[in-house]
């Protein structure tokens, strides 16, 4: 991997040869930028070449309000827009994300032929930046936009029932980007941390909606493909990145050496005995969030149910409708039993799934 002779050794020679081309009294100063700072040789990093380094990440709070004044100095806005509201409900947005949230509300505002931008437009702008666009076109059946429900509602019960979890902002099944729903979140404030309970909260949340799947159906789905990776990835971090796991202890088992980008290799410090216990307590972690979002749906199923069919109905539900929905109040949608197949009917008749809703 890496190897020589190719266009990164190439560019680093030539970088070298410059730096070092300039005497000590030009008064000059050379500024790189990189999001890649793992993949640097060493000598461009050593004292007097690179040996100041600048770590800029997403813009804070006050920043984004200021990032938002500078790309709205030009847009007509509506008078109940407030940009510093805007600003606290996009933690993480970087300068470009705004640019583009406001160029999307712009684009939503010039479809409906209005003179200026109002908050409805920056709230479709937020939806179409974090969860991609929406793919009005894509046929999807009643039984698999019913599974998608159930699925999305599983996320939102398990995550407004555990008290480390961001609060629950929309819950969607229609189809955006590559999902064909999403239980979007959106943290009170900047997060610059992370605890070890709100990381499992968080891995209980993500198994939410495989839990749903297979309480109501009874069977596995590809669509958890996505919530199982960042599971297993948080898991890993947990123990390897950051000593959460008391079995393990506060040791670094992150793989160690060069980057494979730079020749390193794929090195480890650790034996293949501590590999396996490493395995081992990951799964545990994952396994034991598995089953907190378990008990918490079959706890709640009733409101389960009532979720999922809001969502077929509605196809999009606030935080305000979602507990409306799970609290039981009327919202305007009657709750009528979809007609069962026949193995739901075997099921129902044995003492097993309730019948379900749609």
């Amino acid at each position: 991997m890496g190897g020589g002779h190719d266009e990164r050794e190439q560019t680093l020679n030539q970088l070298l040869v410059e730096m070092d081309g300039f005497e000590s009294n030009e008064g000059v100063i050379l500024i790189a930028a990189t999001n890649r700072i793992d993949v640097l040789d060493p000598a461009l990093l050593r004292p007097g070449r690179f040996d100041r380094r600048v770590m800029v990440g997403p813009p804070d709070v006050r920043g984004r309000l200021g990032i938002l004044k500078v790309h709205t100095k030009k847009t007509p806005l509506e008078d109940n827009v407030d940009l510093e509201v805007i600003a606290k409900g996009t933690p993480g947005f970087t300068g470009a994300d705004l640019a583009n949230l406001v160029n999307e509300a712009a684009l939503n505002a010039a479809r409906l032929n209005k003179k200026k931008l109002g908050n409805d437009d920056f709230e479709q702008a937020k939806d179409k930046v974090l969860m991609g666009p929406e793919r009005k076109s894509l046929v999807i059946s009643d039984k698999e936009k019913l599974m998608t429900a159930y699925h999305e509602a599983g996320h939102t019960l398990v995550g407004m029932n555990l008290p480390y979890t961001d609060p629950i902002h929309k819950v969607s099944i229609m189809p955006r980007g590559g999902a064909l729903g999403v239980t979007q979140t959106l943290p009170q404030e900047d997060m610059l941390s992370l605890t070890n309970d709100r990381a499992e909260n968080f891995i209980s949340f993500l198994m939410g909606g495989r839990c749903a799947e297979e309480i109501v159906y009874n069977q596995m789905t590809s669509g958890a493909s996505n919530d199982i990776e960042r599971s297993t990835s948080l898991a890993r971090s947990m123990v390897c990145k950051w000593g959460m796991s008391e079995k393990m202890g506060p040791i670094n088992y992150n793989k160690s050496g060069m980057s494979i980008y730079t020749g390193g290799g794929d090195n480890t410090d650790y034996s293949e005995k501590t590999a396996q216990e490493i395995d081992e307590e990951i799964n545990r972690i994952v396994e034991k969030n598995y089953k907190i979002a378990l008990n918490i749906l079959k706890s709640n199923r009733d409101a389960l149910d009532r979720l999922a069919h809001a969502l077929v109905t509605w196809e999009t539900v606030d935080f305000q409708q979602v507990k409306d929905v799970i609290a039981g109040i009327d919202i305007g949608v009657p709750l009528k039993p979809v007609k069962k197949s026949d193995d739901e009917t075997k099921e129902s008749s044995s003492g097993g799934m309730n019948p379900v809703l749609a």
